[in-house]
């Protein structure tokens, strides 16, 4: 009888050690931040018949959001943690399109939630390149945001905005010393284009992991198009790297306070090394055309990232600018 115990207890606890040495598939699935960046164009698409068309954040969102191998519309999309965005009009819009990207998953109104700039930025320019000015008049307020997951990230803190840099027309470069900041009294005098340096103006925020307490900077940025022709981040600097990119002061202290980095980037500017940020301990991704046959837009990361056989750019966003994305582990 004891013998006959014995057995079946052994076996038992044979079953049991078993069990117990299966890994457990759902969690280290989780502990992946995914990040996207990408330039929305105020969700208004330009066609090379000068006509534009109007595009829906979720038919914007199903463009853009990727499976673990680069591909859009599988059922291994998952919910993005960060979204970093270009040329919204605001509050508004940003707001909008964060519900919209909680409804596309299934997650109530407001867990996805946005940063902007500008709440409310001014109108600015002319007919931004669309025969129907309804839709060019929908590009005229231009600011910039993150949009995050709140179900995942406690945003901590943000940053105070800081100005990009540009060469006033009529200044001679001299290697940067001819450089100043893109905001008044310095940016564009004319009436039409006076309000244009909000569009470039930057700012980042702080959050922390729920799940593991990891700290996370994120930053948005969008510089001039004079950037492209002659690199300026501000009164007689090039920027990192001669490339025009500089980080503002508020935003170098949340960096340096966290573990995971990421800067998203509309640069205006081709060749920017991935190098750049590397004295942040960032490493640029992304390495096909976003605008066209340039690549002017990028995402720099320091973190684990997830190797891409897409080369981490989205070809079929539907925007001017192609997305870049980088999945972390964490």
């Amino acid at each position: 009888m004891r013998s006959r115990i014995g057995s079946r207890l052994l076996a038992v606890l044979a079953v049991t050690a078993a069990v117990t040495a299966l890994p457990v598939p759902a969690r280290a699935a989780d502990r992946v931040l995914r990040v996207y960046n990408n330039n929305i164009e105020n969700l208004v698409v330009n066609n090379s018949d000068g006509s534009c068309t109007r595009i829906s954040g979720p038919d914007h969102l199903t463009s853009m959001l990727v499976d673990d191998a680069g591909r859009t519309g599988t059922s291994g999309v998952k919910a993005p943690d960060i979204l970093i965005v270009q040329q919204v009009r605001g509050t508004g819009q940003a707001t909008a399109y964060a519900d919209q990207l909680s409804a596309k998953f299934g997650l109530p109104a407001g867990t996805y939630k946005a940063i902007v700039v500008w709440d409310d930025p001014e109108p600015w320019g002319s007919t931004h390149k669309c025969d129907d000015q309804s839709l060019g008049d929908l590009k005229k307020k231009q600011t910039n945001g993150i949009v995050y997951h709140s179900g995942r990230l406690t945003l901590t803190d943000t940053s105070k905005y800081w100005s990009a840099g540009w060469l006033k027309p009529g200044t001679a470069y001299g290697n940067g010393a001819g450089c100043t900041l893109y905001k008044p009294p310095n940016a564009d005098p004319d009436s039409t284009d006076q309000y244009k340096w909000k569009r470039t103006s930057a700012i980042a925020a702080r959050f922390t992991i729920k799940e593991t307490g990891t700290s996370v900077f994120v930053a948005t940025m969008h510089l001039p198009q004079e950037n492209r022709q002659n690199a300026c981040a501000g009164d007689g600097d090039k920027g990192i790297g001669g490339t025009g990119i500089h980080l503002g002061a508020d935003a170098t202290s949340l960096m340096n306070a966290s573990t995971i980095r990421i800067v998203g980037i509309d640069a205006n500017r081709t060749a920017i090394p991935a190098s750049t940020l590397s004295g942040y301990g960032m490493n640029g991704y992304g390495t096909a055309a976003t605008n066209g046959s340039s690549k002017i837009d990028y995402l720099f990361v320091r973190g684990s990232v997830q190797s891409s056989p897409v080369g981490y750019t989205v070809a079929s966003t539907r925007s001017n600018h192609k997305a870049l994305y980088g999945f972390i582990a964490f």
